[in-house]
């Protein structure tokens, strides 16, 4: 099969990886963070509240779920902060809940500071109160919580003391361990300076205060800085109870294999576009099956690499592009208008390493729906 692109032919080539259940438990805690379907048949303005498919949303978490992952919702990959309000994601927090029955046990949701504007925020008081209204929210439905970066928080602390202070006092609240989120500029320029300091080795030594005086509190740490080196060094000096969750979209089959001195567990939103791929992987590394591991995860680094290449912040819309070329949604419109975000040049290559990893299910589908987006672009 080929498909003609504006700067040539192309011959499909690879063989699509099977889905289904993985044959042994994972020996890694692996979440995928995953993306909302946007409804684009109401009369919703993109910049007003999201209009969601709600129905294709909780399908597409049935997937990964089936898949042997546990969700991270209303994360950035779900366009929280880029479309998704709390409201939202609160709403989505509480469907994604429902819908796993017996299986909610497996998600993790977003606990932000995201309704309270940066430019209302006046004091520490002000960020924590946010936090803990969406952290009370969270677990009033029963849900485990991800606690996310705040960009008020960077407003308002003067030091990085002030980063101890409301986490310790937030995390006083969780009902359960919760997974602390690292998220660098590279995926909001807001968050420049979080931890109160610019040098990572600076930055580290508060996010580990903050662990350590609240080791009970704390399941674990997700850090995305696209460094893999920055997360072996914490890696390294967290508490034997702290779980480091990579979110290196750049270097993640290394940093989850390990090495002789320890491994990463994943919270990654790339595992929503390679779901496939990744399942039968970490099935492998589960059995010691590193060569099958390494053999399925190459070639998805690739193409992860171009769904997050810079500006970073817009990968939703290469990982909802893939949904659209595999059949989980009827269309490729996003939340926010984001499905605008990347030139043509980038699908182009997003179908092409897709193909190549094993990942686009049906062949025949994605190629008529590239060649739908071709002719919309007049190519």
């Amino acid at each position: 099969m080929q498909i003609v692109f504006p700067n040539g032919h192309y011959i499909l080539h690879g063989k699509p990886l099977p889905e289904s259940a993985p044959a042994r438990p994972f020996n890694r805690v692996a979440y995928a963070a995953a993306h909302v379907v946007a409804d684009p048949l109401t009369n919703a303005d993109p910049s007003g509240p999201p209009a969601i498919d709600w129905a294709k949303t909780l399908a597409f978490r049935t997937h990964l779920l089936d898949l042997g992952f546990g969700i991270a919702e209303a994360m950035d990959t779900s366009q929280r902060g880029m479309g998704l309000d709390w409201p939202s994601a609160l709403e989505l927090v509480r469907q994604s809940l429902a819908h796993a029955g017996s299986r909610a046990h497996l998600i993790a949701s977003g606990c932000g500071t995201d309704h309270l504007a940066p430019q209302d925020a006046r004091s520490l008081d002000d960020v924590t109160a946010a936090y803990l209204q969406q952290l009370h929210a969270i677990q009033k439905l029963g849900g485990r919580v991800i606690l996310m970066a705040s960009r008020a928080l960077v407003k308002v602390a003067k030091s990085p003391d002030d980063y101890v202070k409301v986490y310790s006092r937030v995390l006083s609240e969780a009902d359960h361990p919760v997974i602390l989120h690292w998220l660098g500029e590279m995926f909001d320029p807001a968050l420049k300076g979080y931890w109160g300091a610019d040098h990572f080795e600076q930055t580290l030594e508060t996010a580990l205060a903050v662990i350590n005086a609240n080791v009970a509190k704390v399941d674990g740490i997700k850090i995305s800085l696209l460094d893999d080196q920055k997360e072996v060094v914490m890696r390294r000096r967290l508490p034997a109870s702290v779980k480091m969750y990579t979110g290196d979209d750049f270097n993640y089959p290394e940093l989850i294999a390990g090495d002789a001195q320890g491994f990463s567990h994943a919270l990654l939103g790339i595992f929503d576009a390679i779901a496939p791929a990744a399942s039968a992987a970490l099935s492998a590394l589960a059995s010691g099956d590193r060569a099958t591991y390494d053999r399925l995860m190459a070639p998805t680094v690739p193409l992860s690499r171009l769904i997050f290449r810079a500006p970073t912040q817009f990968y939703k819309t290469g990982i909802v592009f893939l949904a659209w070329l595999n059949g989980h949604q009827d269309h490729f419109v996003m939340v926010n208008g984001a499905q605008a975000m990347r030139p043509l040049p980038y699908f182009i290559d997003c179908f092409k390493l897709a193909d190549q990893a094993g990942l686009l299910r049906d062949p025949d589908l994605a190629t008529a729906r590239m060649r739908k987006l071709l002719n919309l672009y007049g190519a």
